[in-house]
């Protein structure tokens, strides 16, 4: 059966129709609970947008699920720390409202500045009163910008078309780059006191809940108007209700909202207060971009593929097309390194040889560490748990690039010391024959190999003598194990040999141990990299 999507609100036909191509998809109203929870069940997925609420008790009622997807940008409704520790991707579509959501803060700004909803409402009662309504240009004031991140340097942009003077609150960016932009850098105090508009484009922490309340607003410019299209709680409701009641506050443009959905708020009672239902990311373009992004984020995750809009992934962002192909041969190598060493490291290095480590190769170590702790627990190893997995244990993974690659073109390799001290490792290269590439097992703790890094592998160390491969190939025959591809590698005749054998069939640990014994094999091991 293929893995099952639940689909817990409205996404874009276009998002649907990527995931029914190779997914069993299943629609559910994400918030009723008791039907949600039944549906988690089989649940390999889960897409929402801002209603359904994926807490603790819903990752546990979903044993099987891999990832939660956010059609849209903030997670306020998912516990990305639970997602975490169960090993659950959480990925979200980071830029797919963006330029909607900039628009939507403008809007809100000029609907205020010109009373416009409140000119239509009265309008369509049968009331022509055009003094009443009398707004104030945008031409040469001051517009301060909360947050100088993606959507607030659009909304930044746009309204250097209107020739406003911007000023923006935001630590974490460079004067010089603000000035670059046309943007004066002030503190907040600042920007309160000379902005003629405000509007807010922060996410929501800790740190910026309640960040405009009672003390903010008795410092802002009299006559200001505020425009929040970002996220409730952000700005005080009631604060800004009484401000506005005071004659303090000129006008507010609100799209969010402390709890959502809301139908009651103090900011309803004025006419000077412009608001609208979170509509900031409600247009075609951005619900079709955000459904297509996490459709697409979900297929790669199910397949077990990097997802560069995983929120929880300690190497998120963009995977350079050179160091993709890596990644599921740092996974598998990881898998063998375990195998082979029949436990836990104590210390792993990840060497990344060739051209490639020029490129950004951190997300090798997240792979290399997906596969080192595949088998050695009962719960799913993911790009989300297992730097977790690693701490845990108490196993520090480095990363070690290096340009020069003598022997492959482009070579990884896993270096690690054992808890009783012993050194292994294990190398893998990307063999290239016409238009197919291949995965290759180059090296087992010193030995040179030459093998596909494929299906079920297992290994063996013993005498090197005549007569081995006979002994060992005659019990898995009469197994019915059939033998896909097989090397033997020494360092000189009749010393230790180290034996490794691709075969089409799981291999139980007492048919392993019986054809050690059959050789008088001194170690002995199995790995099974089907699934990666």
């Amino acid at each position: 059966m293929p893995p099952v999507v639940i689909v817990a609100e409205e996404l874009a036909p276009s998002a649907i129709e990527v995931l029914t191509e190779d997914f069993a998809v299943r629609q559910v109203d994400g918030t009723d609970r008791s039907a949600l929870f039944a549906a988690l069940a089989d649940a390999d997925a889960v897409i929402v947008r801002s209603a359904t609420m994926i807490d603790q008790a819903a990752l546990v009622a979903a044993p099987s699920l891999k990832v939660v997807a956010r059609a849209g940008v903030g997670l306020d409704n998912v516990d990305v720390a639970a997602a975490t520790e169960r090993g659950v991707l959480v990925v979200n579509a980071p830029t797919s409202n963006i330029i909607s959501a900039a628009e939507q803060a403008v809007a809100l700004l000029l609907a205020v500045a010109r009373h416009t909803a409140s000119a239509s409402a009265a309008l369509k009662h049968g009331e022509w009163k055009r003094s009443r309504y009398t707004g104030v240009e945008l031409y040469d004031k001051t517009v301060g910008v909360v947050g100088l991140g993606r959507i607030g340097l659009l909304f930044a942009q746009r309204m250097a078309a209107f020739g406003v003077r911007l000023v923006a609150y935001d630590p974490y960016v460079q004067p010089a780059r603000a000035a670059q932009l046309g943007i004066t850098l002030l503190t907040l105090p600042e920007l309160l006191a000379t902005s003629d508009f405000i509007s807010l484009h922060l996410p929501k922490t800790p740190e910026t809940v309640g960040l405009i309340g009672a003390a903010e607003l008795a410092i802002c410019k009299p006559g200001v108007r505020i425009v929040n299209a970002a996220r409730g709680g952000l700005v005080d409701e009631q604060a800004l209700a009484d401000a506005i009641a005071e004659g303090r506050v000129a006008g507010a443009g609100v799209d969010v909202y402390v709890k959502e959905p809301c139908t009651s708020s103090p900011l309803f009672a004025f006419d000077a207060v412009v608001a609208t239902p979170h509509l900031g990311a409600s247009t075609v373009e951005a619900q079709d971009k955000a459904g297509l992004a996490v459709a697409r984020s979900v297929a790669l995750a199910l397949r077990g593929e990097f997802v560069p809009d995983a929120v929880n992934v300690q190497a998120g962002g963009a995977v350079d097309e050179e160091v993709r192909p890596l990644l599921p041969l740092a996974e598998r190598l990881g898998r063998v390194f375990t195998a082979v060493a029949g436990g836990v490291a104590a210390s792993v290095t990840v060497e990344v040889r060739g051209e490639v480590a020029a490129h950004d190769v951190s997300v090798l170590r997240l792979a290399a560490a997906k596969g080192l702790f595949a088998t050695v627990t009962e719960d799913p190893v993911s790009y989300v748990n297992a730097p977790m997995l690693a701490e845990q244990r108490g196993v520090d993974i480095a990363l070690a690039p290096m340009p020069d690659s003598p022997d492959q073109h482009e070579l990884v390799v896993i270096r690690g010391v054992l808890p009783d001290g012993r050194q292994l490792s294990v190398s893998g290269a990307i063999a290239v024959a016409g238009p197919r590439e291949t995965l290759k097992l180059t090296g087992v703790d010193g030995y040179d190999l030459e093998l596909d890094a494929d299906g079920v592998l297992l290994f063996l160390r013993y005498a090197d003598r005549p007569g081995v491969v006979g002994t060992f190939g005659t019990i898995l025959g009469e197994a019915g194990v059939n033998i896909a591809s097989m090397q033997v590698a020494r360092r000189a005749a009749g010393s230790e040999a180290l034996m490794a054998i691709a075969v089409d069939e799981p291999v139980s640990g007492e048919l392993l141990a019986r054809v050690a014994a059959s050789i008088g094999a001194t170690a002995w091991s199995v790995t099974d990299l089907s699934d990666i």
